[in-house]
């Protein structure tokens, strides 16, 4: 007896979530004939946060629609800029525990990110949907559940890739050194007077110019990591795209 299936014809850039024996790219998959073609792409390991379109004969299909006996089904990656559901805009953060460092350097630049390095997923998932946050992640098992209105898979481990990644995708307004890198309060500008109490002595007798955060009052001045958090600002700059109108 033939058996029910769908062809699955993935983009290259989602063939990295297939099992090793299916990046070839197009994937005979078996059908019962009840499950809808958003199950199908995620019971194959791809997300559909990283999806951006499902294509038959010309159509655009949705994720709830049940693919018919024998059909190929063209399954698109995202496009950059990332269109984000209503409410998400300009795009907020969530960040999943592994990526501490990319968080600090998105509040760096002034974006609005949300981070704590003791969190599980369920709580994860519930802080997204609950304040409009995209779910940045490596991990795809998050990423698939179905109640998740938003995400995206971090793929690499270098924080200079991770950060030029998630700028490309979603390009958010920049607003350097606007930000609280360690709770992502809102910073002001400090006289010295005001912070004095709270500087190393030779702070104090080096320099002249310092913010502080609204929230957890923490206090930056240009310190001896200045130069190397200019030049992920300078990059951030010179690389991000235009924000969406």
């Amino acid at each position: 007896m033939q058996r029910a299936t769908v062809d699955l014809r993935f983009a290259p850039e989602l063939r990295f979530f297939l099992p090793p024996r299916h990046r070839g790219g197009t994937v005979r998959a078996d059908h019962d004939g009840t499950a809808s073609l958003g199950h199908l792409v995620q019971s194959l390991g791809v997300p559909l946060t990283e999806v951006g379109g499902l294509y038959a004969d010309g159509d655009r299909l949705p994720p709830a629609h049940r693919p018919r006996l024998g059909q190929r089904v063209d399954v698109a990656t995202a496009p950059r800029p990332q269109p984000l559901p209503p409410g998400f805009h300009p795009p907020r953060f969530l960040l999943d525990v592994h990526l501490g460092t990319l968080a600090r350097r998105l509040r760096l630049l002034g974006i609005d990110t949300a981070y704590d390095n003791d969190r599980d997923d369920p709580s994860l998932l519930a802080q997204a949907n609950a304040e409009h946050r995209v779910l940045l992640t490596r991990d795809r098992g998050l990423l698939l559940r179905r109640a998740l209105r938003a995400g995206a898979h971090v793929r690499s481990h270098r924080p200079d890739e991770q950060l030029d990644d998630v700028l490309e995708r979603f390009a958010p307004p920049l607003a350097p050194w606007t930000r609280c890198v360690h709770c992502n309060g809102p910073l002001a500008p400090a006289a010295k007077e005001e912070v004095a109490e709270q500087l190393p002595a030779g702070t104090r007798a080096t320099y002249d110019t310092f913010a502080r955060c609204q929230v957890c009052r923490s206090v930056f001045w240009p310190g001896a990591h200045h130069d190397e958090l200019t030049r992920i600002v300078d990059r951030a700059r010179a690389a991000a795209p235009r924000p969406r109108s």
